[in-house]
């Protein structure tokens, strides 16, 4: 019976918000202001910073490593909270760069992703590529 959500999701059947987009520079800032108004729609008003910085990162990540630029943004709304799913082309695993100099200006972004978010994760896309996804909670 769950087979299409994760158990994250259980309870109620979430509200979301999808958008199929190629990213820019300045596309983040564009997303964020649509996630907090459905974060504001959902009164889920306390996970926006959280929330607004794995957005962030996530699209950061697409417009560096992704040739195309192309991806899908999923927001899915659940009792306990908010899931949030990047899909792209790139069969290109990401993975967190502990090696890192002090002085180094990138690299952190999945870093700061852990600290915000409940969970996240990766995994393969049927169609290929992949999709990173990440959970804030409520709470």
């Amino acid at each position: 019976m769950n087979g299409h959500f994760p158990s994250f999701l259980l309870g109620a059947l979430p509200a979301q918000y999808r958008i199929c987009l190629t990213v820019g520079e300045h596309s983040a800032h564009h997303i964020r202001r649509i996630v907090r108004s459905y974060l504001d729609e959902w009164e889920m008003a306390e996970l926006t910073d959280a929330v607004e910085l794995g957005v962030t990162e996530l699209l950061a990540n697409v417009v560096r490593h992704v040739p195309d630029r192309r991806c899908t943004l999923l927001l899915l709304r659940a009792a306990a909270g908010v899931r949030v799913e990047v899909a792209d082309g790139s069969a290109r695993l990401p993975s967190p760069r502990e090696d890192l100099p002090p002085d180094s200006e990138g690299g952190r972004g999945l870093l700061l992703l852990d600290a915000v978010a409940h969970k996240w994760g990766v995994g393969p896309r049927l169609a290929g590529g992949k999709t990173v996804w990440f959970e804030c909670r409520r709470g």
